[in-house]
């Protein structure tokens, strides 16, 4: 069985999730808290933007 390189954890199948612009394969519970996490640094990261007058995208 694959394990989980998050959590550690066996499971029965392995997602494929992009964290930080790299692929990584973790259980489907890992993968939602991290797609969690980028849309809330992306949200942040907005709203800095919009709070300094930011324009423009990276």
């Amino acid at each position: 069985m694959p394990t989980c390189r998050d959590c550690d954890n066996e499971v029965d199948k392995l997602v494929s999730v992009k964290v930080d612009g790299k692929a990584r394969k973790m259980c489907e519970d890992c993968a939602d808290r991290a797609r969690e996490n980028a849309e809330v640094a992306e949200q942040g990261e907005a709203e800095v933007q919009r709070m300094m007058g930011f324009k423009g995208r990276r």
